[in-house]
């Protein structure tokens, strides 16, 4: 995360020189074209990061584009949590398409071939995306949590849904100007006007406390207050869900679904019996409903504190404590840092495959994205018809009820 995931690890900050010894500087003042192609081939293990990166960059790719086209294409499935969903694939699609390709390159040369435009460029948009992310699954934390565990005071729209997008989007490229002003490139003076190897992208700060400042700022705004706000709101959401008796819970629909056995048993399926019947149906279908979309939710902050875990304690290392200044294992921390941009990319490679496995409308409408056949087009197409006449009956014997469960089933709305 912030510019070290996008230039070599293992510079100063202030001024960012190589940190290579003596030997070595007298080896790269006097290289010559043969040495340099032999540096730039990539080693044995190298071969297999590079085949990590193509397998990440057309799963997050292909993924993300799958996820935006099915909310896209379906009107059913445009909802508050699904409009933060096509925001996160967005903000992955962008980094997977600007901010790979460098990455893959930097890790495998340590050598920033792109210039100094893209030096501010690229690291600013990855940055972003990094904050696109963390804010967006904070406003998927807020509104699950609202909608299950306070469903009275705060009603979510699509309309508020897409005013919050916008604002992450303009908050985040504010906060992370910073970031641009700051990468330049440069490069070891042996070197200059004899080769472009080892020319680094990195941070050019006025003076030591800054990057301090800076590095610790971030990690605290981008990784770890939201990860300990989001955490929070689903303990309290799976308290909800799991433990506590509410409308619509498992407990209080097992001991309306029992008695309303003992009923129909004693006195037959009468009108009144199945208004009942049908309501407390549609009571259990919310109450999985509403567990299926916490735990996919849960298991994608999961993912995403996971794969940002590393960079984000490497940084501060690095950054705000000076580690690896003076290292005598270059190889073993380099490792660290060229597996930690890795799971950054898999992050966004990962979530289209949480949603394939944990959102039965995802796993539809992946399915009917590579299927060719009419059949399956219309098979999909029943699907949808049963669908909206079961919502219909559902929101009809809903009817019945009192408000309380009025605002209750409408969180149902809201569902994956």
């Amino acid at each position: 995360m912030s510019g070290g995931t996008l230039h070599s690890d293992f510079q100063e900050s202030s001024p960012p020189t190589p940190d290579f010894n003596t030997t070595e500087i007298l080896l790269y003042s006097h290289i010559d074209e043969d040495d340099i192609w032999e540096y730039l081939q990539p080693k044995h293990y190298e071969w297999v990061l590079i085949a990590g990166y193509i397998i990440v960059f057309f799963v997050s790719l292909i993924g993300n584009t799958l996820v935006c086209f099915a909310v896209w294409k379906n009107h059913h499935m445009r909802t508050v949590t699904n409009y933060f969903i096509v925001n996160l694939s967005f903000a992955d699609i962008l980094v997977t398409v600007i901010c790979l390709p460098a990455s893959l390159v930097v890790d495998i040369t340590e050598t920033w071939f792109f210039g100094n435009t893209l030096c501010k460029v690229v690291p600013y948009l990855q940055t972003i995306s990094v904050s696109v992310s963390v804010l967006t699954l904070s406003c998927i934390a807020q509104d699950r949590w609202y909608a299950i565990c306070h469903p009275l005071m705060f009603k979510s729209t699509a309309k508020r849904a897409r005013k919050s997008i916008i604002l992450i989007w303009v908050v985040s490229c504010i906060i992370m100007i910073p970031q641009a002003i700051v990468m330049e490139c440069s490069q070891y003076p042996e070197l200059t006007n004899k080769t472009s190897l080892f020319t680094v992208c990195d941070e050019h700060w006025n003076g030591e406390i800054y990057p301090k400042v800076y590095h610790t700022c971030f990690f605290i705004v981008t990784y770890f207050a939201p990860l300990c706000l989001m955490v929070l709101a689903y303990i309290q959401i799976c308290h909800k869900l799991w433990c506590q008796q509410i409308p619509g819970t498992s407990s209080g629909v097992q001991r309306k679904w029992h008695s309303l056995q003992c009923t129909t048993l004693a006195s037959g399926s009468g009108p009144s019996v199945k208004v009942k019947t049908s309501t407390v149906t549609a009571e259990v279908k919310q109450v999985k409903a509403r567990r299926k979309t916490a735990r996919m939710l849960i298991v994608v902050l999961l993912v995403f504190a996971l794969c940002y875990l590393p960079i984000s304690v490497l940084n501060v290392m690095k950054r705000v404590f000076g580690a690896f200044e003076y290292t005598n294992n270059r190889e073993a921390v380099y490792a660290w840092f060229t597996i930690s941009h890795w799971l950054i990319y898999a992050n966004s490679a990962a979530n289209p495959i949480v949603y394939n496995f944990l959102s039965a409308k995802f796993r539809e409408e992946f399915k009917a994205a590579f299927s060719c056949h009419c059949y399956g087009r219309q098979k999909s197409g029943g699907k949808q018809r049963v669908r909206a006449t079961t919502s219909t009956g559902s929101r009809k014997s809903l009817s019945t009820h009192t408000s309380h469960l009025d605002s209750v089933s409408r969180i149902s709305d809201h569902v994956l």
